[in-house]
């Protein structure tokens, strides 16, 4: 090669090293000890999928950043939270936590990481061009808010626990011939309990004991805690329910208007149209069952303490109609949402408790 071919060569290198690229989409399938990209540089085909070891992955990103004005990525939420969204986000990468869903679009019945990373890159690509109903996305709680929800949550699994080992309890006595109802394992009905019990029944029992006694210790203290860092609230509605779905719900403030509060709840009536035909259906359970089931609860207990409480007045008829139990539950479903909305209102200074005709 001639001297002045060399040369040529190197300006053609360094411009190569030297170009930035508009825009880098990476669509990862995300596990445990690896992770799995696809690349679309700018607007380009999407590239073969390459597979990563999470710390490789990082430096890895940390050279994408380095070459291009904006990089893009999206991943699915799952087991391991949003500690890679914000160890990217500290690269300066935009990413974006979307909701899982079924990524076989053509239903070929071919899924594994290549694929699942490649339709998610491509439905980024759509995403950045403009296409906000590409992606799903979730919005990401800040660490503190985390927390908070983390500790609501195993204070929910300590209280399923405490059911489960119950409701063995009960089962082991049903299966011999004894049927007891209620909290059985309370000292006084313990007490009376075991002096018909044979002694190794008894023995039995007494450890399933020991497992109650001390996960309902541990959720009477995290009850307790919940319930010291609530804000004073209606008349009804209880500390704890009202702490739950303030940590649930994470910021009242997100929402830009009642249709998406609504929405998150999961409490609204299913639409099937097709032309001049529509049929109403259940309800469509989407969003967090957390907080439907804390709104039922306190649903209940609304129609209980606030009688003057507008969704109360209206269902009146309907809530004393005992025997119309399917009645009876599309009430409380109708105001347990209307209690999100309001409550949403209330948080945002949009109306006040006089104004609901909350006491």
């Amino acid at each position: 090669m001639t001297k002045q071919n060399l040369n040529t060569s190197e300006v053609r290198a360094d411009q190569v090293a030297s170009k930035k690229y508009q825009t880098i989409k990476l669509g990862l399938d995300v596990h445990a000890d690896s992770i799995v990209v696809v690349r679309i540089l700018e607007n380009s085909a999407p590239q073969p999928a390459q597979r990563f070891a999470p710390a490789k992955f990082l430096e890895w990103v940390q050279n994408q950043v380095a070459v291009a004005e904006v990089v893009h990525t999206c991943y699915e939420a799952g087991p391991f939270g949003f500690v890679l969204h914000r160890q990217l986000s500290q690269l300066g990468v935009r990413n974006l936590v979307v909701q899982p869903v079924c990524l076989d679009e053509h239903h070929k019945g071919v899924n594994h990481d290549p694929s699942d990373a490649r339709e998610l890159v491509q439905r980024l690509d759509r995403y950045v061009q403009g296409n906000q109903k590409a992606l799903a996305v979730i919005r990401v709680p800040t660490i503190q808010e985390e927390q908070q929800r983390v500790e609501s949550r195993h204070r929910e699994q300590l209280q399923k626990d405490r059911q489960t080992h119950e409701a063995q309890g009960r089962s082991l006595l049903l299966y011999q011939g004894y049927r007891v109802m209620g909290r059985w394992w309370k000292e006084t009905a313990w007490q009376r309990l075991k002096k018909e019990l044979p002694f190794w029944l008894g023995e039995v029992l007494e450890n399933l004991r020991v497992l109650i006694l001390s996960v309902d210790s541990l959720l009477r203290e995290a009850s307790q805690k919940m319930e010291s860092q609530a804000q004073e609230q209606p008349r009804g509605f209880g500390l704890l329910t009202s702490e739950v779905l303030r940590r649930e719900v994470l910021d009242w403030h997100r929402f830009r208007n009642r249709r998406q509060v609504a929405s998150l709840t999961g409490m609204c009536p299913g639409v099937r149209a097709s032309g001049p035909r529509s049929v109403s259906g259940p309800i469509t359970k989407h969003g967090n069952p957390r907080l439907r089931r804390a709104l039922v609860e306190l649903a209940w207990r609304v129609v209980r303490y606030q009688p003057r409480y507008g969704p109360v007045v209206r269902w009146k008829e309907v809530l004393q109609q005992r025997q119309n139990r399917g009645g009876r539950k599309k009430a409380i479903i109708a105001i347990g949402r209307r209690l999100a909305i309001d409550l949403w209102r209330l948080e945002t200074g949009r109306c006040t408790t006089r104004d609901l005709q909350l006491s």
